[in-house]
């Protein structure tokens, strides 16, 4: 179970993969909430990911876009929670994707359900 707390705007929303929180209970299904984030990756990260995968090793400059394009896909959804009124948001899925020519742009989308919790 992965659970998180989210706060902008001054209103907090539980974030979670799980379709229950323990100890809550739904009051209210809002509808689904997405977040999407697509980034491109520059000629540099692309040379150093390229020799990274002859070489071996990780390539840290990818996973810092990942967890920027996660982070802002997150938050999106989040900030579209919030305007609905929900307490939370379930059975968070996360999904990449690479796109554009050459896969030389990094897309992340989040979703899940808010709801309200009594």
């Amino acid at each position: 179970m992965s659970i998180s707390q989210s706060q902008s705007a001054g209103r907090r929303v539980i974030v979670t993969t799980t379709p229950t929180i323990e100890g809550q209970h739904v009051t209210e299904y809002l509808g689904i909430v997405s977040g999407e984030a697509i980034l491109g990756a520059n000629i540099l990260k692309d040379i150093t990911a390229a020799f990274r995968d002859i070489a071996g090793g990780r390539s840290t400059r990818y996973e810092e876009e990942l967890r920027k394009a996660k982070q802002i896909a997150v938050q999106e959804m989040t900030e579209m929670a919030q305007a609905m009124g929900a307490d939370a948001i379930l059975s968070v899925d996360l999904d990449y994707e690479t796109i554009g020519s050459g896969g030389s742009m990094l897309m992340v989308s989040a979703s899940g359900t808010a709801v309200k919790l009594g």
